[in-house]
């Protein structure tokens, strides 16, 4: 991380001081000391007076609240390379309530570690206000159906031709690569989730009973196939049941995988025997949206973008989770399959 510039040495020193001391995830500690960061250049215009936390009274929350709900993109920033196409256009009302959340988490934890005396309540000085509140809500951007069925054609079709290589062929085996997309088109996980799922993460039961996946003596639809979720962004690890599909594509993959070393998993500090992983190396979360979507576009002859944006790894999550709560009997992402999600439009 860069070091902060735009504030004073004093605020700079509280910012890093929490997030050093802080047990939440990596990524949420970068998240909210950009933010802090941004309140305390908010502060060297507004109130140079204030540089320290212990200086806030509940007039210099109001006065935050109110330059949140009046945040333009790019305000406050240390760095204005790359920034997006909405330079100067107000930010989203999630936006807003995460700010407000960074906030409130850096006072309630400096008032609790007592570093700071308590001067005022964080969750009622920095409340989110009512009227960003009300335009917060679910967003699915799902895919269109037609668009949906020709993706999932294309995934179950996927040859060497249709990706891109050099003079060997593809980065990946076939069995990796199957296995990979297969798994974003019927596992409704997200990216990260995939990327993490381990050796043997697949199970087949009949009759509640464990069964081998290559048993003769059940038949495929009869038998059950369970997948092991590691533990995830909002819970802990779970079993879920999935497509026969899926299973046996990744099954097909196991077999074949060369033995690789265990890899730390940083989420919970595991070494484990990651399933998509090749020379001594992960496949990369972003594999799927650089490198898959791309390629069954074009296999299916529909564009990379809609209507809702760029078609990308979470929106397969967003379209599965659709299908299934607007069925005649509807379900959730936890519940078994009724019927092969999304193959009756193919």
């Amino acid at each position: 991380m860069p070091a902060i510039e735009g504030t004073t040495d004093s605020w700079a020193a509280w910012v890093e001081r929490w997030y050093a001391t802080s047990t939440l995830t990596l990524k949420v500690r970068r998240t909210f000391r950009i933010i802090m960061a941004k309140a305390g250049r908010w502060l060297v215009e507004e109130y140079p007076e204030i540089t320290a936390p212990d200086q806030w009274t509940r007039q210099t929350c109001a006065a935050w609240v109110a330059k949140v709900d009046r945040l333009a993109v790019g305000e406050y920033v240390q760095r204005e390379y790359g920034l997006s196409k909405r330079d100067g256009e107000p930010v989203s009302p999630r936006t807003k309530a995460g700010y407000l959340t960074a906030t409130r988490t850096f006072f309630r934890d400096c008032q609790e570690w007592e570093w700071i005396p308590r001067r005022f309540d964080p969750a009622r000085a920095l409340a989110t206000p009512r009227s960003v509140h009300a335009l917060i809500g679910p967003n699915p951007r799902m895919i269109a159906d037609d668009i949906w069925a020709k993706l999932l054609w294309a995934g179950l079709n996927l040859e060497p031709e249709d990706l891109p290589a050099n003079s060997s062929g593809p980065c990946y085996p076939m069995e990796l690569i199957r296995a990979v997309t297969l798994t974003w088109l019927f596992s409704g996980q997200r990216s990260d989730e995939i990327a993490r799922l381990r050796v043997g993460c697949i199970r087949w039961q009949h009759d509640g009973a464990p069964i081998p996946g290559d048993s003769r003596d059940v038949l495929a639809k009869d038998a059950v196939c369970l997948l092991d979720v590691p533990t995830h962004k909002t819970g802990t690890a779970f079993t879920k049941p999935v497509d026969p599909l899926l299973g046996q594509a990744i099954e097909a993959w196991q077999a074949i995988r060369p033995d690789q070393p265990t890899m730390l998993d940083r989420k919970t500090s595991e070494h484990v025997d990651l399933l998509f992983a090749m020379r001594a190396r992960r496949v990369a979360k972003t594999y799927i949206n650089g490198t898959i979507i791309p390629s069954l576009c074009r296999k299916a002859g529909v564009p990379t973008a809609d209507v809702r944006g760029n078609i990308t790894s979470h929106r397969a999550r967003s379209t599965i989770a659709s299908q299934l709560y607007n069925a005649k009997e509807p379900m959730t992402l936890f519940e078994p399959p009724r019927v092969r999600w999304g193959l009756d439009f193919v």
